[in-house]
C-alpha cells in the first residue's frame, strides 16, 4: 500500500488534478455547473488540470477545458457529451495514469494524476461509488471516503448515525421499496403521526430533487411517487418550524481537528414554498443568503460544535456542509450533512468560507492540499 506523498516525474512538474463531473444522477447539470466554477478559479500556475466528464450513461470522456458550456443558466441545462474520447482510469495501485481511447487511434496517455476532484452530486458519485473506484487503485481524491460518502448520502442512515451520536433530529418515517410495493396504504398510514405538513424526500438525492411539501393526506401518495422517480427509498419528515442555518466544515491538516466557518442562512424571500431546486440555482432574486447568519453567539458556538460532532461521527474527510433548524424556542435540530456541497462561488459553502477569510480559489487549493496529504488505503 502506498502511504507517502505522490512523487513528481521531474522536479518542475506541477501536481496534476483530474476534475471529474457530470454523472448518472439527476444532479448532472448541477455537477457541470460546479465544474465550470472550479475550472474558472483553480490556480493554473500551481496545478495541471484535466477535465473529465461522466455522461448520463456512465461513459467517461475527455472534456474541453472550457467552463462556459458547463454553466447552468435559466433556459440552458449543461450536459456532458458522451460522444467524446473515452477516458480509462487507473486500474491498479501501480498505475496513476489516465488513458484516452479514440476510435482508430492508439491509446494515448494523459500522464499521471496526483489527485482527483470528484465534483459529483447525488448517487453514482457523491455516494461512495467513485470513492471506492479510486480507493481500489490508491488514487487520492478530495472529500470523504466510501463509508462517510455512502451513509451521509442516505438520509435515513444519516439520521441513525446522528441519533447515535446524541444529536437531535426531527421526527421521520422511512418508506422502503418493499414497503411500497407490498402495501402502500400501510406505508402511508405510518406518516399520520408525524402531523402536517410533511416533507417527502428521495432518501439518496440532493439539490432538493424530488422533494415535495405536503400539507395534508390527500397529496401524500403523489409526493411519494414523485420521490420514487429519483429513489425507491423515501424519507418523510415532519416539518420543523425554524430558520435554516448552515455551517461549513473543513478538515484539519495532519492531526489537527476540523475547522468551522461563519454560519449562513438561506431565506426564501418569495415565490417558493421552501428552498427548492429552482430557488437554489435559477431564481436568484427569490432567495437571500445571509452570511454571517444573525444568531446569538452562544447559538453559533453550539451549531459549530454540533457540526464538528456530526462531521467526526460520520467519519467525513475534506469538507462538508452541515444544515440545521434553529427553532423559535431556541432548539437546534440537525437536518443533514452534504459531503460534496454545492460549490459555485455563489453556493453557501464557499460563501461561508469567504466570509471566514478563505476566498474561493484558496478554498479549492486548500481542499486539494488536504487530499494530497492524505494517505491512501485504509485510514
Amino acid at each position: 500500500m502506498t502511504t507517502d506523498q505522490p512523487q513528481p516525474d521531474q522536479p518542475s512538474r506541477r501536481p496534476r488534478v483530474a476534475i471529474v463531473f457530470g454523472g448518472r444522477s439527476s444532479e448532472h447539470a448541477v455537477s457541470c455547473s460546479t465544474a465550470a466554477s472550479v475550472l474558472r478559479s483553480i490556480d493554473r500556475d500551481k496545478y495541471d488540470v484535466v477535465p473529465v466528464g461522466i455522461a448520463r450513461d456512465g461513459h467517461w470522456v475527455l472534456v474541453a477545458d472550457d467552463p462556459e458550456p458547463l454553466r447552468l443558466l435559466p433556459g440552458r441545462t449543461p450536459e456532458v457529451d458522451g460522444a467524446g474520447a473515452s477516458v480509462v482510469v487507473p486500474l491498479s495501485t501501480g498505475d496513476r495514469s489516465l488513458t484516452v481511447l479514440e476510435p482508430g487511434e492508439p491509446p494515448r496517455a494523459l500522464g499521471d494524476v496526483d489527485v482527483v476532484f470528484p465534483l459529483l452530486h447525488g448517487p453514482f458519485g457523491e455516494d461512495g461509488t467513485i470513492q471506492g473506484l479510486l480507493d481500489l487503485a490508491d488514487v487520492r481524491y478530495v472529500g470523504s471516503g466510501v463509508t462517510a460518502s455512502a451513509v451521509m448520502m442516505d438520509k435515513a442512515m444519516m439520521k441513525v448515525v446522528f441519533e447515535a451520536a446524541g444529536l437531535k433530529v426531527g421526527p421521520y418515517v422511512v418508506i422502503t421499496d418493499r414497503d411500497w410495493r407490498r402495501d402502500p396504504e400501510a406505508a402511508l398510514s405510518r406518516v399520520d403521526p408525524l402531523g402536517w405538513p410533511v416533507f417527502v424526500k428521495p432518501a439518496r438525492a440532493g439539490s432538493s430533487m424530488g422533494i415535495s411539501k405536503v400539507d395534508d393526506a390527500s397529496g401524500l401518495r403523489a409526493a411519494v411517487e414523485a420521490a420514487r422517480e429519483h429513489d425507491p427509498k423515501v424519507v418523510v419528515e415532519a416539518a420543523v418550524v425554524g430558520r435554516e442555518i448552515e455551517c461549513g466544515v473543513l478538515d484539519g491538516h495532519d492531526t489537527d481537528g476540523p475547522r468551522t466557518s461563519e454560519l449562513g442562512e438561506a431565506v426564501v424571500v418569495s415565490g417558493h414554498a421552501f428552498y427548492d431546486f429552482e430557488a437554489k440555482y435559477l431564481a436568484d432574486g427569490d432567495v437571500r443568503l445571509d452570511c454571517p447568519a444573525d444568531v446569538p453567539a452562544e447559538v453559533a458556538d453550539r451549531i459549530r460544535e454540533m457540526s464538528v460532532l456530526a462531521f467526526e461521527a460520520a467519519g467525513c474527510e475534506g469538507l462538508a456542509r452541515v444544515d440545521f433548524f434553529y427553532t423559535p424556542s431556541g432548539d437546534v435540530v440537525i437536518n443533514e450533512i452534504n459531503t460534496m456541497p454545492g460549490f459555485t462561488p455563489h453556493s453557501m459553502y464557499p460563501r461561508m468560507w469567504a466570509a471566514s477569510g478563505l476566498a474561493y480559489p484558496d478554498l479549492i487549493d486548500e481542499l486539494i492540499s488536504l487530499a494530497l496529504e492524505r494517505r491512501t488505503g485504509l485510514r
